[in-house]
């Protein structure tokens, strides 16, 4: 008998030091209450690299991140998935918040579930943009091959579940679209292809066009809950003040003057679609205003670092360079507003994501 109780007991720690782990991972993350006791099937997600769980890791690109200190604080520690940062992104965080799930994997993931697809997926690859080009010279997923896996992704579902089930969960999703900070950061202020081509504004109505067509084919293909994020404060992120921001490595105004132009388009664009498809609630996501905040303010939302990364120097380390190799690697992320020298970390993406999305909840219904 003393030996059935001192086995049980030892089970007892390792249920007390699992449920520690697993509240450790998301106690950030809470669901959020839905207006009218609403339920969200599925969490669907297209975008870049700020929602893109693992894609890459399934592509031949360099754009990966399936390395440490990637994933460093995922899931308990040194995990990494392919998710560019040190633990959860947007794309988790926001499943997490419509009491979907608490980790949205990537549809490329070779080892997804049944489960998985009916709870919803990111089709997201780190690097795409609107513009073709930019996904062209990155060698990742464009959004036109995103929306085609997602009718891959339909096709499935029907098959599993039937034609009823599929059309309850394909219309009562949620969609969310981030993407655009690479066609700025990259393809527009890094380039001379596309400068010599537009100037700003004729740009951003190129990423404009390529957003609309996206948007209505979306809709057309059965999506009706669909929040769009607009474009972040791009010149401040750590690599853009490299790049673009001389010896002080200040903001740099001509890639945030870009990014509000869009944001103003974009904005423009979602109430046009509004009119046109009624049906749809079609939400306007500003991650411009709540950056910038936390840029300006760090210490009320407690970091103390915000023009470098945690990884390396935090000046230009990103996917490849930022690796296990890379010196001076920070000991403490949530000090920092940025993981490495373009993403945020954890604890910001958090912070962010609420700022973004709970006051919106409510505009999805």
């Amino acid at each position: 008998m003393k030996f059935i109780f001192q086995m049980l007991l030892s089970q007892l720690h390792l249920l007390i030091l699992w449920c520690f782990v697993i509240a450790i991972i998301f106690q950030h993350v809470c669901a959020v209450s839905l207006p009218n006791n609403e339920t969200v099937p599925a969490v669907i997600v297209f975008g870049d690299s700020i929602v893109d769980p693992g894609n890459n890791n399934n592509i031949s690109t360099v754009i990966k991140c399936n390395f440490l200190p990637y994933g460093r604080d995922f899931a308990g520690g040194n995990r990494p998935t392919g998710r560019f940062s040190n633990g959860l992104v947007p794309s988790d965080i926001i499943a997490a918040k419509f009491g979907v799930k608490k980790l949205l994997p990537a549809y490329l993931d070779p080892n997804l579930q049944l489960q998985d697809l009916l709870t919803g997926v990111s089709f997201a690859s780190g690097g795409a943009g609107y513009d073709p080009l930019t996904s062209k010279l990155a060698s990742v997923i464009p959004l036109s091959d995103q929306l085609k896996m997602f009718k891959e992704y339909k096709n499935k579902i029907k098959e599993a579940v039937g034609e009823s089930k599929r059309a309850t969960i394909i219309s009562k999703s949620i969609y969310i679209l981030s993407i655009g900070s690479d066609d700025i950061a990259n393809t527009y202020s890094q380039s001379e292809i596309r400068r010599a081509q537009y100037d700003t504004p004729s740009y951003t109505d190129l990423m404009i066009s390529q957003a609309s067509i996206f948007l209505q084919e979306l809709y057309g293909v059965g999506a009706r809950r669909i929040g769009v994020m607009g474009l972040p404060v791009i010149g401040c992120v750590p690599s853009q003040r490299t790049a673009s921001g001389g010896i002080h490595r200040t903001c740099s105004d001509s890639e945030n003057h870009a990014a509000i132009i869009f944001n103003i388009k974009l904005f423009s664009l979602i109430h046009a679609l509004k009119l046109k498809f009624p049906e749809a609630k079609l939400v306007y996501l500003d991650i411009y205003t709540p950056l910038l905040n936390m840029i300006q303010n760090p210490s009320k939302y407690g970091f103390e670092v915000t023009d470098k990364g945690c990884c390396g120097t935090g000046n230009v380390e990103v996917c490849l360079l930022c690796n296990r190799y890379s010196p001076n690697t920070c000991s403490n992320p949530s000090n920092y507003v940025f993981w490495d020298s373009y993403h945020p970390t954890e604890k910001a993406y958090t912070l962010l994501t609420s700022m973004v999305v709970d006051n919106k909840i409510k505009d999805f219904f």
